[in-house]
């Protein structure tokens, strides 16, 4: 992480939504809409992140960009920094959860002004290290980040080792883990799972087997609902504490999520870019969506109309006057 930046792979239970594997470094001139930024056209391009409750706020706002104000909606699955270049250059015109970004919101929102800051989702972000409940439970002291080394051979694997597991997802996340690992001396090692979807299978089968298990997790996110998970406090986030990764000592901030528009289509986008920046919802709403689409297999624009049909009162006020 760089202050509390997440990047997470493609999860296989949105089917159509996307696909399995992450775009790495995309290729923009085959994955961008010819619709976004098109001036005069009712169409708006919506950047998907990979993580379900990033898809749960493109697919909501999809659905009432369609039903409720005409538009049609394309979206472009894009990695969390090439989608601040995309953005920048007008191949999407909206990023609608953001963890953040410091050098792109300097490069693009200060410097260049080729991106504009579209408000708060309403959505407050954090990553951490969890353990299950269950196990916290009977060792309430794994709590605290200086007592991991006392429980490093129950968490051990066939990936780790002679060491304690941490259980992180795709070696394309920005993350601290490893760098805090070394540097609070600890007798771990970080294994990726691969995926968001491959972490959530190896926690399922953990926890169905009553497992320790130390992973990298972050809210919010709809398995809590599935697996408690306790979290290990690591050394208290300061301001500027993350500033150099290799020294990093300390855990990951509170994050409110952002929404970023392409400038242009700030200005012009009309009732569409009225409706994104009005777009504002809980972690309640988020986690309700994100759960019908990852774990009741519902398609995204099916868990989207179930929402927008229980929800009335939350989305009228999101629409332009």
């Amino acid at each position: 992480m760089r202050v509390s930046t997440r990047a997470v792979s493609t999860m296989t239970a949105v089917g159509a939504l996307l696909a399995l594997s992450g775009c790495g470094a995309a290729d923009m001139t085959k994955q961008a809409s010819p619709y976004a930024n098109a001036a005069g056209a009712k169409t708006v391009t919506l950047s998907v992140q990979s993580w379900v409750g990033a898809q749960a706020d493109v697919s909501v706002a999809e659905y009432l960009l369609k039903h409720e104000l005409g538009y049609r909606v394309d979206r472009v699955q894009i990695d969390e920094v090439p989608a601040w270049d995309a953005l920048s250059q007008g191949r999407v015109d909206a990023i609608m959860e953001d963890w953040g970004h410091p050098e792109q919101e300097q490069r693009y929102v200060k410097d260049k002004k080729t991106i504009t800051a579209g408000g708060g989702v309403g959505v407050t972000g954090h990553i951490g290290w969890y353990v299950p409940t269950y196990f916290a439970k009977k060792h309430p002291d794994i709590t605290n980040w200086k007592n991991l080394d006392k429980y490093a051979k129950q968490f051990r694997t066939a990936e780790s080792g002679g060491q304690g597991q941490l259980m992180d997802g795709s070696p394309s996340y920005v993350t601290n883990d490893k760098a805090l690992v070394k540097n609070l001396d600890l007798d771990y090692k970080v294994v990726f799972a691969g995926s968001e979807a491959a972490q959530i299978t190896q926690i399922k089968q953990f926890a169905k087997a009553k497992k320790p298990f130390l992973t990298y997790w972050y809210k919010p996110q709809w398995l809590f609902d599935k697996v408690p998970m306790t979290e290990v406090k690591l050394p208290e986030y300061k301001e500027g504490c993350d500033a150099d990764p290799k020294k990093i000592k300390c855990g990951y901030p509170h994050t409110p999520l952002q929404k970023y528009f392409n400038s242009n289509f700030a200005k012009h986008g009309g009732k569409a870019a009225a409706f994104l920046k009005n777009f504002k919802w809980s972690q309640a709403d988020q986690n309700e969506v994100a759960l019908d689409i990852a774990d009741k297999k519902m398609s995204p624009e099916d868990a989207a109309k179930k929402w927008v049909e229980g929800h009335k009162s939350t989305w009228q006020a999101w629409l332009p006057k």
